[in-house]
């Protein structure tokens, strides 16, 4: 970083980079969190669901990085829904009973 808060020619191009890849990441998420919802939960093992479970926590949190940056309200109805769907999911996990 160069001194007194200027932004170097490195500096400017990793953060143009990082915008343009940016629309790519959003797209990528919004793809995966389209499968996720779509999951079948039918015939899913326990440790399918802790799987799937985590898979949508991460997703969350990935689309909650993107949200704190673009504000858009349509990231905000995509996170509603996958948390829907890992709750359920949850559900699931808990209520397997032990024999």
């Amino acid at each position: 970083m160069l001194p007194f808060g200027q932004i170097g020619f490195f500096e400017a191009y990793l953060f143009n980079k990082s915008l343009k890849t940016m629309n790519n990441n959003i797209e990528e998420l919004i793809v995966q969190a389209e499968a996720y919802e779509n999951l079948a939960m039918s015939h899913m093992s326990t440790s399918d669901r802790v799987k799937y479970s985590r898979e949508g926590k991460s997703l969350v949190l990935a689309i909650n990085e993107v949200y704190k940056t673009t504000q858009d309200p349509e990231l905000m109805e995509w996170m509603k829904r996958l948390t829907v769907k890992k709750q359920k999911i949850e559900k699931r996990i808990k209520s397997v009973p032990t024999v």
